[in-house]
């Protein structure tokens, strides 16, 4: 975090300076670990075993805030017999199906409510077809919108029944002992005891524990699990929707989070209302369905509002309740439309076109060479950035025009560059990591031809609409019957930013009155808004995100520096900050409670719950959505109200994290046969070849590990660092980093050069020899860490190879993100080859691993015996379903 996000850093030293304990954990001793109390080294890739080792030291010693657990989680809820866990199946859980590679949930469901809880059965099926929802990321979509669960499943408040989640929980991490930590993760049995205590005793009524992760938790073919596994800690330990508590995602730019709330992502649309599915959903009827889940409690029950709401944002008049508010228009999606089969598909000659705005895919994505060939197989390419960047001169400078794999003389890419306004260039909101939208002004007009990304769509869009005016072509009705008046001013016509702001928030249609809460949205049309969780943001005609009120001068939750989605509450799920009877859990931390004088709830912060239902309320039988809520279900958007310690459904591999090897491992999973996620999405082609892995082989071909990671001086993929001379001068070299034992071991000397080698390609840097890694000590034997900054590409004032020309692609079957935080490698000492050699040579490592072209290692390793009980209960559930 110092590293990466140094400005958000300096309120962890604050806390620091008032007593708060920081422990950082990370296979490098970073700037972090400097100003951390305890650095803890792990190795890369087996976090879930140390936080799972958590979770069996909270079990085992009964630290969980069992008051805050029962009411709050669905750590009683009851779970359907036919369920089973990985330790009966090799690491697989009930229901797979290893042709397909995916799981039937069915389960994994709750028992059912209409039964004896010891003879439940499954109470739903999946929504979906899982193998689609793996194609279209469903996995994010389901986390957002909640899961379909029934509202009142039955419980043990007793946690006692050996089918509920919490006895589940203890069984499933029983084997994630100190030892089991210390084996698989390289940390000694004293640090993470250490961590243990020190979590367990800074949780609970009086006190909370913050958790905090960055990209390099996500960017694993087990990432969702990993968040899970965290999320899992947190409830356990009551530090959800509490002050102090909770996850913070540390987001790599000032608005990343702005680009998740209203969407860059192919399957998501804006307020985390997901895309509509073709064959699935072929009226607004059934679109809505899938996303209210009837039956199911939370505030998703009114997601009829928010939809025709986007739905009349997009199409203004022309939307309307007799063509179902345009919903034809909608573009619907049909499987995997992500940036990695986008790129595959432009070298197999599908894409013909394509917009880069923000992004350097030549050098800033995972396989570096398979996006520049997918890139020069284009018929066109608009690229819009502050500089040249690699991906607008690939076609003349790449590595593979040393190779040969790209003539410039007979690229057929056109590449359109055109200069962008950066962020001080331009007025609008960022909307950073706290979900905090801050509205930015202008500082300086941006130079010459340079323009915002606004005026960019906004003029294109305008000139589209113009050319086909006259159009009477059915797939150009979309286009044109967009609601797309905006007010420009100044000299180029420059899109009033303020304006789009107002339309995101919404108004009432016959009036113009800004709406102030997402409640107040209509399913008629009479309102429009372009993100219900952003409405508020312009209540009465005012700029929130504007407000630079002091902290000074306002309370310590500060409700007046910008605005948070939603409804300015600046902590989710503040309801669990009081116990059930809705008193603080410490009068020390209180944050919101129930006022019973006034009949309300109160606080420091803007409650996250209906402001007058008290804890008292309970819900009438056969009730759901916001009526089903009761005044004890904190977690208002969740199908069931409460934290979810186990996902019966929503998540592609599994209802609970289990630890797996990253694809490219050097050791066997020490828990399972099952050696890495078995759902996990694969390319198998071959170009995209992965280092083998146990049990398909390990011949110390590739005997290290590597991972890599940001430097404060530079950022991302280096487009606004390595172009500006101070910032270069700062680090002006591609480095990699060893530790004094591999330095010694391979010959490497220190500011010296060496190549890092694996199946895709090699790239050079210097050495930095340096003790901020260490060897660790895992299952007996010693491993090597290397570390590399991704920050390096051809163009700019210092150049270097790209770190991401190292990885091949495979992703986490749930929000297809790659795994680019771990793989395996062999270093030597000097320069790479160049030209045609080092396609010969990278081939050579290749073929002494035992890569063969054409033919893919299974990614289902657990025995047969094991797939075959899987299977088999899943056709139990299915029987049930039946009967």
């Amino acid at each position: 975090m110092a590293e990466a996000h140094p400005v958000g850093f300096q309120w962890v030293v604050e806390a620091k300076k008032r007593g708060a304990r920081v422990i950082h954990v990370d296979p490098r001793f970073t700037r972090t670990s400097a100003l951390a109390d305890t650095f803890v080294p792990i190795r890369v890739g087996s976090d879930i075993a140390f936080l799972g080792g958590i979770v069996n030291y909270v079990l085992t010693h009964e630290l969980d805030f069992r008051e805050y657990v029962v009411n709050y989680t669905n750590a009683a809820n009851i779970v359907s017999e036919n369920y089973a866990d990985t330790d009966d199946l090799d690491g697989l859980f009930s229901g797979f199906d290893a042709e397909t590679r995916t799981y039937d949930p069915t389960s994994w469901q709750y028992a059912s409510e209409d039964t004896d809880a010891e003879l439940g059965e499954a109470q739903a099926d999946d929504s979906e077809d899982t193998e689609e929802q793996r194609e279209t990321a469903a996995g994010m979509q389901n986390e957002s919108h909640g899961m379909q669960v029934t509202a009142n499943p039955p419980r043990d408040p007793s946690l006692q029944h050996p089918r509920c989640v919490y006895q589940i929980l203890k069984r499933h991490f029983s084997r994630y002992t100190p030892e089991m930590v210390e084996q698989t993760c390289g940390i000694s049995e004293a640090d993470f005891l250490e961590v243990c205590r020190a979590w367990t005793e800074n949780s609970g009524r009086e006190r909370t524990t913050a958790l905090v992760y960055s990209v390099g938790w996500t960017q694993h073919s087990v990432g969702v699990q990993y968040i899970r596994t965290g999320s899992i800690l947190q409830l356990l330990l009551g530090n959800m929707g509490r002050p102090g508590g909770g996850i913070m995602a540390l987001r790599g730019h000032a608005s990343i989070q702005g680009s998740t709330d209203i969407p860059t992502l192919f399957n998501l649309l804006p307020g985390y209302l997901p895309m509509p599915n073709a064959e699935s959903h072929q009226s607004l009827d059934e679109w809505i369905d899938s996303v209210r889940n009837p039956g199911s409690k939370g505030f998703w029950s009114l997601s009829r509002a928010y939809a025709v709401n986007l739905l009349k944002a997009y199409w203004g008049d022309k939307a309307t309740p007799e063509n179902d508010f345009c919903f034809d228009h909608l573009p619907k999606i049909t499987g995997d439309h992500g940036t990695y089969r986008t790129t595959l598909d432009m070298i197999d000659g599908k894409v013909k076109g394509y917009f880069l705005l923000g992004q350097n895919p030549a050098v800033g994505s995972a396989h570096g060479r398979a996006q520049r060939l997918g890139m020069a197989n284009l018929d066109w390419l608009v690229v819009r950035d502050l500089f040249e960047i690699e991906s607008a001169t690939f076609w003349k400078d790449s590595p593979e025009v040393e190779t040969g794999e790209i003539v410039p003389e007979e690229c057929a890419t056109e590449v359109f560059l055109f200069p962008a306004a950066s962020y001080a260039e331009k007025e609008g909101t960022f909307t950073q990591t706290q979900r905090m939208l801050q509205w930015r002004e202008r500082a300086v007009e941006p130079p010459g031809d340079a323009r915002s990304d606004l005026w960019f769509f906004y003029h294109l869009g305008r000139m589209m609409r113009e050319r086909l005016a006259d159009s009477t072509d059915e797939r150009d009705r979309p286009l044109l019957d967009l609601a797309w008046d905006y007010p420009v001013h100044g000299q180029h016509d420059e899109p009033s930013a303020e304006a789009v702001l107002q339309e995101i928030n919404g108004y009432e249609v016959a009036t113009g009155r800004p709406l102030s809460s997402f409640t107040e949205m209509k399913d008629d049309g009479s309102t429009l808004g372009g993100c219900w969780i952003y409405t508020g943001v312009y209540a009465d005609g005012v700029n929130q995100a504007a407000r630079r009120k002091s902290r000074h001068d306002q309370s310590y939750v500060a409700p007046e520096w910008g605005w948070v989605w939603p409804m300015n509450r600046r902590i989710l799920y503040n309801r669990a900050s009081a116990d059930p009877e809705g008193r603080p859990w410490s009068e020390r931390k209180a944050y919101v409670w129930w006022d019973d004088e006034k009949r309300e709830w109160t606080g420091a912060d803007v409650p996250d719950f209906e402001k007058t239902k008290p804890p008292s309320y309970r819900a009438p039988e056969g009730s759901d959505g916001v009526a089903a809520i009761e005044g004890i279900d904190p977690f208002i958007m969740q199908g069931d109200g409460k934290g979810a310690l186990f996902a019966p459904q929503g998540l592609i591999d599994g209802p609970l994290p289990t630890h797996y090897e990253p694809v490219e491992s050097p050791f066997r999973n020490p828990l399972y046969g099952q050696q890495s996620n078995p759902t996990r999405k694969e390319y198998n082609r071959s170009a995209n070849r992965m280092n083998p892995s146990p049990p398909e082989g390990d011949d110390g071909v590739f005997p290290f590990i590597f991972t890599t990671s940001r430097l404060t001086e530079h950022h991302t993929a280096g487009g606004m660092s390595r172009f500006l001379e101070h910032l270069a001068e700062l680090q002006p070299e591609m480095f990699v980093e060893v530790s004094p034992e591999l330095a010694e071991e391979r010959g490497l000397e220190h500011m010296g050069w060496c190549h890092v080698i694996t199946a895709r390609s090699a790239i050079e840097g210097r050495v930095l020899v340096t003790d901020r890694l260490r060897p660790l000590r895992v299952e007996g034997r010693r491993v090597h860490q290397v570390w590399m900054p991704y920050h390096w590409g051809q163009g700019g004032l210092v150049s270097g190879d790209s770190t991401n020309d190292l990885f091949g692609i495979t992703l986490d079957p749930n929000v297809l993100i790659q795994e680019s935080k771990v793989g395996t490698c062999d270093v030597q000492p000097g320069r790479r080859p160049r030209g045609p050699e080092l396609r010969d040579y990278v081939r050579g490592y290749r073929e002494r691993s035992g890569v063969v072209e054409d033919v893919y290692p299974s990614a289902v390793t657990a025995s047969a015996a094991a797939q075959a009980a899987s299977a088999a209960l899943q056709d139990d559930s299915e029987e049930d379903e039946d009967g």
